[in-house]
């Protein structure tokens, strides 16, 4: 990624995060992701599929896209990795309220009182 294409894409609310599977295909799904220090940090609820097949391979695409997941941008390939302390946790939820503000908060409030919070998996994507 060119630094014209790296301010494109992350001025995006939505990147197209796709994790591979066991047979070869990818399985792309819209994600808010947020930038820091060269890498972008992603959350998800911890039994998703993309969570579990980054178990298996941490190979990744990412591109721009919208809510509903159409890419509008080029595509990337990347390495994801599922984050293990809460300090790393930690960085990527701040990161994260950075970028999406009040929205990361009701997020956060909402899925605290489904108990989904406590459940998620956070995951950073470095792309290649």
């Amino acid at each position: 990624m060119n630094k014209a294409e790296i301010k494109q894409f992350e001025a995006g609310q939505y990147m197209s995060f796709a994790t591979l599977k066991k047979s070869g295909d990818y399985v792309a799904t819209p994600v808010w992701f947020a930038p820091l220090d060269g890498a972008y940090y992603v959350f998800s609820a911890g039994e998703a599929g993309k969570v579990k097949r980054l178990r298996n391979f941490s190979d990744a695409s990412i591109a721009s896209c919208t809510a509903t997941g159409k890419v509008t941008g080029k595509e990337f390939a990347a390495d994801a990795y599922l984050l293990e302390t809460a300090e790393d946790e930690a960085t990527a939820l701040r990161a994260l309220h950075k970028k999406y503000g009040l929205k990361m908060k009701l997020a956060d409030f909402f899925s605290g009182i489904t108990g989904k919070k406590a459940k998620r998996a956070y995951i950073r994507v470095e792309p290649r």
